[in-house]
């Protein structure tokens, strides 16, 4: 997979704010991609030093609207660490 195309978007939430003024940033990231890729793409994207990588898989959600039933589909969350002094502007 190309390095570039493996991050969708920044997972923007208050626990992720919170997580990153200790240097911890959130992404949503491609479910086939691994760790290794996904540091490459993060150094390759921002211009950063990723330490760690981890990654959660969050699954989907059946929903219910009045009698039509549904599922909210899953998708792939990673935490990346940098460099201490390092940081990503992500607003």
């Amino acid at each position: 997979m190309q390095d570039i195309f493996l991050i969708k978007k920044p997972h923007l939430t208050d626990k992720a704010t919170r997580a990153s003024s200790e240097g911890k940033y959130l992404f949503v990231v491609k479910s086939g991609a691994s760790k290794p890729e996904i540091k490459k793409a993060v150094k390759a994207i921002y211009k950063v030093d990723p330490i760690v990588v981890n990654t959660v898989n969050i699954p989907g959600k059946n929903k219910r609207f009045r009698n039509i039933k549904g599922k909210h589909s899953g998708y792939k969350k990673a935490i990346v660490m940098l460099k201490p002094g390092q940081k990503i502007d992500l607003q």
